[in-house]
């Protein structure tokens, strides 16, 4: 039904095979989602014309949360003394700042809180020693990993900007569906890792979610593709 213009981002496919079985994953192009811009308008004019029966929606947590306006320009994050300590030692993965900036690192502290942050950074500093990575992010949880800074390949203005996670994700989903008639997924997905944040309807199988975005058919660069509709074939 029209999905023949929705093509693959480069190096990605349109198909996968998984264990749930096998399943198309149509990128959606959308302009660059601001603060305060309806989720609803942009599933209903980029998403909507190319829905069938029994398709899903998956959708990027950044652009939940830019929608929220959980995305703040750098210069208008003050990071405190901890937060300038803190940041220097957490690993920085190729695939994005995570808590590795000042800026991110702030955030976590503001949205976690101090306890918990210091009690995650005492837990990795006695585990790293042993060659255990990721303690950090497993106890701050997805709200700690979906936190993201300013990288160059980022869309304007976004390249100068850092996001928290998305609010009561699971609402924002369910609110989607209920407006669309579509379940709905929000995915925090990148080339190192994947994590379902929000989901409509509690029989989704995360792992299922996971398997088939397993590869991040997603792209929030020049592809603009945020979106992804996930059909059975």
């Amino acid at each position: 039904m029209g999905t023949e213009k929705l093509l693959p981002n480069e190096d990605k496919q349109l198909e996968i095979s998984t264990k749930y079985g096998d399943y198309y994953r149509y990128p959606v192009k959308t302009h660059v989602v601001m603060s305060g811009d309806s989720l609803t308008d942009v599933i209903d004019e980029y998403v909507k014309p190319y829905l069938i029966d029994g398709d899903m929606i998956f959708m990027s947590e950044k652009i939940v949360a830019i929608s929220q306006g959980r995305a703040f320009d750098i210069d208008d994050i003050k990071p405190s003394r901890l937060a300038n300590v803190l940041y220097k030692f957490v690993y920085k993965s190729p695939y994005g700042i995570g808590l590795g900036s000042p800026w991110t690192m702030e955030l976590a502290i503001r949205d976690i809180g101090v306890p918990r942050i210091l009690f995650a950074a005492m837990c990795s500093a006695v585990t790293k020693p042993f060659g255990v990575r990721g303690v950090f992010y497993k106890i701050v949880g997805d709200k700690g990993r979906a936190i993201d800074g300013p990288c160059d390949y980022a869309l304007p203005p976004y390249n100068h900007y850092a996001k928290l996670a998305p609010k009561d994700p699971d609402d924002v989903a369910a609110k989607l569906e209920r407006h669309c008639g579509h379940k709905v997924v929000i995915m925090d997905a990148n080339d190192l890792g994947r994590e379902v944040l929000g989901v409509s309807d509690k029989s989704i199988s995360k792992d299922m979610c996971k398997e088939i975005f397993r590869d991040n058919p997603l792209g929030q660069t020049s592809e603009q593709t945020p979106i992804a509709i996930v059909r059975k074939i």
